[in-house]
């Protein structure tokens, strides 16, 4: 079946439901490793995975394609399959966003779900259990965290940044004293909800993050008056055959302009 066949008639907020329940329960999966017994390994490229990866990852298959069958399937722990290129609708999941952070101990880290339907998503869920926040969202139907909506704050100007060590330290160095840089947090989709949530003005983060560490926030943060984009400010397409994305400008409402103008006057994306 072609992406041009299919036509999906799936109810939005039954969606939502399954990937809210489906995630608290990951949730509860996961935090029985956090800070306890976790076997840890490596992948090519020094990027560690563990026990509670493959187990998370593995729950989310079973009980999402069970639910949604006809929908294609995109996960970090799973081997990737050109299957999803077919698809109109696939899951685009990270099963821990932040696994570093996770293994260290640190809370910041979220089980991140989005379904992704023509290139962008349309349904997402960020279950971060460690600091007991969930958010969801849907096209057209506005963000929320734990059940309450997140509300557009819309200003021009930035006072508040974050992005990856490296970067906060360069921001720091071309620009001291200008901002507030919020530390390091380990999940990037934990980032861009901060953002999302009013807490953070804007983000950045260089080329490199995959799609299932993107596809849910960005729609929780679009959903709540934001924008995720490239350098250009094109939106990201999803299930695209490469899957990593270039170099990002997170923005609260209102702020993708000042955002654009101080990485491309600090040239620290580049």
């Amino acid at each position: 079946m072609t992406k041009d066949m299919q036509h999906s008639t799936t109810d939005p907020r039954s969606d939502l439901d399954i990937l809210e329940q489906t995630a608290t329960k990951a949730g509860e999966i996961a935090l029985r490793y956090f800070r306890a017994d976790n076997k840890v390994w490596m992948k090519p490229g020094d990027s560690p995975v563990s026990e509670a990866d493959f187990e998370v990852d593995a729950f989310l298959r079973q009980e999402l394609l069970d639910a949604r069958p006809d929908y294609g399937w995109l996960s970090e722990e799973t081997a990737d399959s050109e299957d999803r290129l077919d698809r109109n609708e696939i899951f685009v999941v990270d099963p821990i966003d932040g696994t570093r952070g996770f293994i260290a101990g640190d809370i910041h880290w979220c089980i991140s779900i989005a379904i992704v339907r023509d290139g962008r998503p349309v349904g997402a869920v960020l279950h971060c259990p460690a600091v007991e926040r969930t958010f969801l969202a849907a096209t057209g139907m506005g963000s929320k965290m734990n059940g309450t909506a997140l509300k557009p704050v819309y200003g021009d100007t930035v006072h508040s940044l974050t992005g990856s060590k490296r970067l906060n330290r360069d921001i720091a160095s071309k620009f001291p004293g200008e901002f507030d840089i919020i530390p390091y947090v380990p999940s990037l989709a934990y980032r861009v909800a901060l953002v999302a949530s009013g807490e953070v003005d804007g983000a950045y983060a260089r080329s490199g993050a995959h799609e299932w560490d993107l596809a849910a926030a960005d729609l929780v943060l679009s959903e709540a008056g934001g924008s995720l984009t490239d350098s250009s400010g094109a939106a990201i397409v999803y299930n695209a055959p490469k899957i990593r994305a270039p170099a990002l400008i997170i923005s609260g409402p209102g702020r993708h302009a000042a955002l654009l103008d101080l990485a491309n006057s600090g040239q620290f994306l580049h």
